[in-house]
């Protein structure tokens, strides 16, 4: 199994790089975290089959985050997509994703699929199965506008990956990612404390108690970008693959 960084910047294009969506495929798994505006293009670069897919986990509402997923449903129309696929996240996510849909492309959520969609909503702490992906999703804190905000711990093919989603610390996190192969976790700022997100002085404060297998840092902003030299943790970047 392996994790592809399809997009891992922030909403404003720090140091050039796309909107989040990261790519998690292996033998029983194929699926995507996050579907940036970004992602339709980045997909493509990378020959990522959006016709394979079989889930889409949305961590919350942020155009950054969510605002890929129309270009992927005309996508899909245009291929002919016969494959069944799971939109999952935060409640709310069916009325979002049709006011979104209709906001970029009018009556374009109106047009039946030509396959198998179903669009659900996550509850917070709840686990689901969907296929050989084991998914719990834990609330975490990015403000009052585009939530419910979620935490994913992620299960597959014997190994665990969580990700932060955008947030300010929250213990939550130490549940999501505890002991995790792969814990990917935002660091907007380097020491300076911004609401709603993590700086990567806070994380390091807590990576004990965590104990994750290992880090990668995503959605930095300038500050740490400029600093990626002397940061001691690996960063992801767009189009890096990640064995786990």
């Amino acid at each position: 199994m392996q994790v592809r960084f399809v997009g891992c910047g922030d909403a404003l294009g720090s140091g050039g790089r796309l909107n989040t969506c990261f790519h998690v495929s292996g033998q029983t798994v194929n699926f995507l975290i996050d579907c940036g505006a970004t992602s339709m293009p980045a997909l493509k670069r990378y020959g990522i089959l959006r016709e394979d897919l079989d889930l889409i986990l949305i961590t919350h509402f942020h155009g950054d985050h969510f605002g890929g997923l129309p270009f992927l449903m005309l996508d899909a129309k245009f291929l002919k997509r016969k494959r069944p696929l799971v939109i999952a996240g935060p409640p709310g996510i069916d009325i979002r994703l049709t006011r979104l849909m209709e906001a970029m492309f009018e009556h374009s959520s109106a047009t039946k699929p030509s396959f198998d969609l179903q669009v659900l909503a996550l509850e917070p702490g709840v686990t689901r199965q969907f296929g050989a992906v084991t998914v719990t999703p834990f609330p975490v804190v990015h403000g009052d506008s585009g939530g419910p905000f979620f935490a994913y711990r992620v299960e597959a093919e014997g190994r665990i990956l969580a990700y932060s989603g955008d947030t300010q610390w929250t213990d939550q996190l130490v549940a999501a990612a505890h002991d995790a192969d792969l814990f990917i976790c935002e660091a907007y700022t380097y020491d300076r404390t911004v609401k709603n997100h993590i700086s990567l002085k806070a994380l390091e404060t807590h990576l004990p108690e965590i104990n994750p297998k290992r880090v990668i840092l995503t959605h930095m902003g300038d500050e740490v970008l400029h600093r990626l030299d002397t940061v001691p943790h690996m960063a992801a970047s767009d189009g890096l693959i990640v064995p786990l």
